[in-house]
């Protein structure tokens, strides 16, 4: 027998919801035919333009050779472009073509529903109390790894 009945680990329950969060988001961005990792970078490349793919890949929570094939992908589609920094040589910037802008804006209607559609699940209080825990869960868990 284990030390931790299942019910009682808090970590099912938040990979339960993660899931489930992002299997809604998949249904709500195929039509725009977007995966979920290509519609986060997209979101993220109109918050700071000119991001790296290890910067992109760090902020969407993916790998970096998941982040280069998120990149290839949107880029073969025209939706992004790619340039060398002017002083970091090595360095890839990456930005919204306009193709990529308008996709987005599109998509980010179907995606904004399916938050908008689970805030409503909470009241404000609930919302904000929930987001708290959240907060509280990320800063203890990355307290937990090594520098």
């Amino acid at each position: 027998m284990t030390s931790m009945p299942v019910g009682e680990r808090l970590g099912s329950y938040l990979k339960r919801a993660e899931q489930a969060l992002m299997a809604a988001k998949a249904t709500s961005l195929k039509p725009a035919g977007l995966t979920v990792p290509q519609y986060a970078a997209l979101l993220w490349l109109e918050e700071k333009p000119g991001m790296s793919a290890a910067a992109l890949a760090r902020a969407c929570g993916v790998t970096a050779p998941t982040m280069t094939t998120v990149l290839k992908n949107l880029q073969e589609r025209g939706l992004i472009e790619r340039t060398r920094h002017e002083w970091h040589r090595n360095v890839l910037e990456t930005r919204l073509t306009a193709a990529g802008q308008e996709l987005l804006t599109s998509a980010d209607v179907h995606a904004v529903r399916v938050e908008r559609g689970l805030s409503a699940q909470f009241t404000a209080e609930e919302r904000q109390t929930l987001t708290s825990l959240l907060e509280r869960c990320v800063d203890y868990l990355d307290s937990t790894r090594p520098s």
